[in-house]
């Protein structure tokens, strides 16, 4: 309870309350916080008291605020490392979290004209387009679509299917060792299907990677392209070791 012969502002004690049960646990990360009724309700204040409380709290980045959809407790952040071994799995688990995700869909298309420039491949020539969903902590981080030359992998997709990740299926393939040769990075609002995948709203911004993946020799391997919900992401050039 908050006390009101305490001296100390009715928004400030809501502030250091709520503050406090988010430090001990009580609302995981990334979890959303009971509705403005329902805090309002517990401490026994109006809702201009309340939301004076939570936005401090969304100005120190202990909450965020989503229109139409409620108060979250803010995302740990992920460093996201890019440097020449740049792998999902390796980057969460050597945070200590726990990373994950699915397949969304599997299928072979003609090359987009980018693609096809970077992969170096004829305009238009076959690819296979693996569409995955990871997660850290059960948490949906990025959407991605990789496109691998059907020429060269031909059995991509079922390589894929059976050992559920691209690391090992390239390895299966072939190309044991591969490595980033560039990757660009930028800024935009989700579209309808990456917001629903992220579980983000419309209004919150996703980071979206351009990569090029090469083999030994410097041969194309891998285009893809990352959504990555930018409010629990940090990417970082470089190496996660130095």
């Amino acid at each position: 309870m908050i006390e009101r012969e305490r001296g100390v502002a009715l928004w400030r004690q809501i502030e250091e309350r709520l503050a406090e049960d988010i430090a001990a646990g009580v609302y995981a990360s990334g979890s959303r916080l009971p509705t403005e009724p329902e805090l309002a309700a517990r401490f026994g204040v109006n809702r201009h008291t309340l939301r004076r409380a939570m936005s401090e709290l969304e100005k120190r980045g202990v909450v965020r605020v989503e229109q139409g959809r409620g108060s979250f407790v803010q995302e740990h952040v992920l460093d996201y490392f890019v440097g020449r071994r740049t792998r999902f799995s390796e980057i969460v688990s050597r945070q200590n979290r726990r990373p994950g995700g699915r397949l969304l869909r599997a299928a072979e298309e003609a090359a987009p004209a980018a693609v096809a420039r970077d992969l170096k491949i004829p305009a238009g020539a076959a690819v296979h387009r693996l569409t995955t969903l990871s997660e850290v902590d059960g948490r949906p981080m990025t959407v991605s679509d990789h496109y691998f030359p059907k020429a060269r992998f031909p059995d991509l997709i079922g390589v894929y299917a059976d050992t559920g990740s691209i690391t090992k299926a390239l390895t299966r393939l072939g190309v044991g060792n591969y490595e980033r040769k560039w990757t660009r990075v930028l800024a935009r609002m989700p579209d309808a299907e990456e917001a629903e995948h992220l579980k983000l709203s419309r209004n919150r911004p996703v980071l979206v990677t351009e990569a090029l993946n090469v083999d030994a020799e410097g041969g194309p391997v891998e285009y893809g392209i990352s959504r990555f919900a930018a409010d629990r992401t940090q990417i970082v050039f470089g190496s996660e070791t130095g």
